[in-house]
């Protein structure tokens, strides 16, 4: 079997596919190809999708590799697909914020932070497949442990929790840095936009950042 079969085979694995495929699932259904091969073959469609006669590339998502469009040919896209956007509510942007950078994290612990009930927030972000029960925590009550799941990696593009920027990334700049930048006569900094879930919520960001440095973690 040469390198063109097996591009062709992943491709067309790949293309079947409604999920992220990880490699570990390609092993265990190609042992006949071996990981080295099935990485160089990855590598090489990622390498043909880069160039600018294909509309969509192969990334790496939640684990896996899966074929998504190219984000500047979302307009055109849309007019074939009407796809719904994700809107969530202030308050979910929050608790999802929260659960996010603070897994395996529980509602007293999301709770503390927001100062409100969560509960049915965390409900409904249990709905949209976004949050999900990790086990209970051995204190009194037994409170439920929250995490992020598959789908909101692939939503929001991220091939592991860890890929989520820093809460420094996402902070927007300081009153100081700003009139730095414009003392030396440089644009106004605008805040980076990093998806639905960094935006709007900064000052949760900044609870989370400063109750982090309080208990350690």
């Amino acid at each position: 079997m040469d390198e063109n079969e097996i591009q062709c085979i992943l491709e067309g694995v790949l293309f079947v596919s409604d999920s992220p495929v990880r490699l570990e699932t390609f092993i265990e259904i190609f042992p006949e190809i071996g990981e080295d091969l099935i990485l160089q073959g990855l590598r090489r469609i990622q390498a043909d999708c880069r160039g600018t006669t294909r509309g969509i590339e192969l990334i790496e998502v939640s684990g896996g590799y899966q074929f998504r469009t190219k984000p500047q040919w979302a307009d055109w896209i849309h007019r074939l697909k009407k796809v719904k956007a994700v809107r969530l509510s202030q308050s979910a942007l929050e608790t999802l914020a929260i659960v996010a950078y603070r897994q395996p994290v529980i509602r007293p612990e999301i709770e503390q932070i927001r100062g409100v009930d969560s509960g049915w927030v965390l409900r409904t972000l249990m709905e949209r497949g976004l949050v999900r029960m990790m086990g209970r925590k051995e204190l009194p009550g037994r409170p439920m442990i929250y995490g992020t799941t598959k789908t909101f990696l692939e939503l929001f593009g991220l091939r592991e929790i860890t890929d989520l920027p820093t809460l420094k990334e996402v902070a927007p700049p300081t009153g100081e840095e700003i009139q730095a930048v414009e003392k030396e006569g440089e644009p106004r900094p605008e805040p980076e936009s990093q998806g639905v879930v960094m935006t709007e919520i900064d000052d949760v960001l900044k609870e989370i950042d400063s109750s982090g440095d309080e208990d350690g973690s």
